[in-house]
C-alpha cells in the first residue's frame, strides 16, 4: 500500500459533487518547499495535489475555503495525459481517506475559522469509506 500525506494550503473553494448517489468533495492543495539551487539561490518549488474525497459526511465542506490550511492523506494516483501543444502531462491526484483542517491565513492563530451560520464541531473527518458513526459529519 502507498500512503501519501500532504501539509499545504487550499487553492480555491472546494466542489462538492454527487457521483452514482455518492458524494465527493473536490479541492486542491498547494505545498510549497524551499531549497537552495547550486549557485546559492533561495528558491522555491510548489507541487499541486488535486484531492477527492468520496464521503456521505459533507459536512466539512464549508471549511474548505480558498487558502484554508489543511492535512489529508490517502492513496495516489498519477495520471497522464496529452497537452493542447500535443507535449504530455502528468497530475497527482489524492484519493483521500483522512482530512484535518489546520487553519487559514486569515487565521494566523493555528486554528480555524467556522464559517458564518454554522455551529459545527471538530473540523476533522476521517475514514469516509469507514462509516465511523461517532463523527459529527
Amino acid at each position: 500500500m502507498i500512503k501519501l500525506q500532504v501539509i499545504g494550503n487550499l487553492g480555491k473553494d472546494c466542489i462538492t459533487n454527487s457521483v452514482n448517489g455518492k458524494s465527493v468533495i473536490n479541492f486542491n492543495v498547494a505545498h510549497t518547499e524551499k531549497y537552495k539551487d547550486a549557485t546559492g539561490q533561495q528558491k522555491d518549488k510548489t507541487v499541486w495535489v488535486e484531492c477527492a474525497y468520496w464521503t456521505d459526511r459533507t459536512a466539512v465542506a464549508p471549511y474548505l475555503k480558498k487558502g484554508t490550511q489543511v492535512y489529508v492523506e490517502g492513496t495516489p494516483e498519477v495520471r497522464s495525459y496529452t497537452k493542447n501543444d500535443g507535449t504530455f502531462g502528468t497530475s497527482l491526484t489524492l484519493r483521500v481517506s483522512n482530512v484535518q483542517l489546520l487553519g487559514s491565513r486569515a487565521d494566523q492563530s493555528g486554528g480555524y475559522e467556522q464559517p458564518s451560520g454554522s455551529s459545527a464541531g471538530v473540523p476533522v473527518a476521517a475514514g469516509g469509506d469507514e462509516g465511523e458513526s461517532d463523527l459529527p459529519f
